[in-house]
């Protein structure tokens, strides 16, 4: 065996765990950005703030939970590491994609909407409910991506090939 297929499989898990990761720092920081210039003006606002700037993060809990899933899968936690074939190894790398490029760019776009809820918050502290819709919109992509992913690998690991 060439470990070909498991390269390109752990590769895909890695991925997941690292672009949605990627992405749902990036997004954290964004909207910490914006937080933290409100906290500076009313540090009352601090609760409100923080969980509209946590939002983009769920993103990255998607890409680690899908790497578990896929290195559980393949015996890589446990220490039973699987012989799989290429093609198996390249249906995984596909199955964890969803996750990885959904992830990051959701993430991206949700601190975007969270730094314009986190601006609407602090100007009217009454409407904070309905400033945690916009950004939780986005978030329904990235569950999307999540639900392919975790099928795909589903459908993957019970694949003979």
């Amino acid at each position: 065996m060439s470990g070909l297929g498991l390269f390109f499989a752990v590769l895909g898990a890695a991925l997941a765990a690292g672009v949605a990761g990627a992405g749902s720092a990036k997004g954290v920081g964004i909207a910490g950005q914006a937080a933290a210039g409100v906290v500076t003006d009313d540090p009352s606002q601090f609760g409100r703030v923080l969980v509209l700037q946590l939002l983009p993060g769920t993103q990255g809990i998607y890409g680690l939970l899908i790497a578990f899933i896929a290195l559980l899968n393949l015996g890589v936690i446990g220490g039973n590491v699987q012989e799989i074939s290429l093609v198996k190894g390249l249906a995984y790398f596909a199955a964890c994609m969803p996750i990885a490029i959904a992830g990051y760019v959701s993430a991206v776009f949700q601190a975007k909407a969270a730094v314009a809820s986190i601006a609407l918050a602090a100007k009217r502290p009454d409407q904070f409910g309905k400033s945690m819709i916009f950004p939780s919109m986005v978030e329904t992509y990235a569950i999307l991506a999540l639900l392919v992913s975790f099928l795909a690998l589903i459908g993957v690991n019970g694949m003979s090939f």
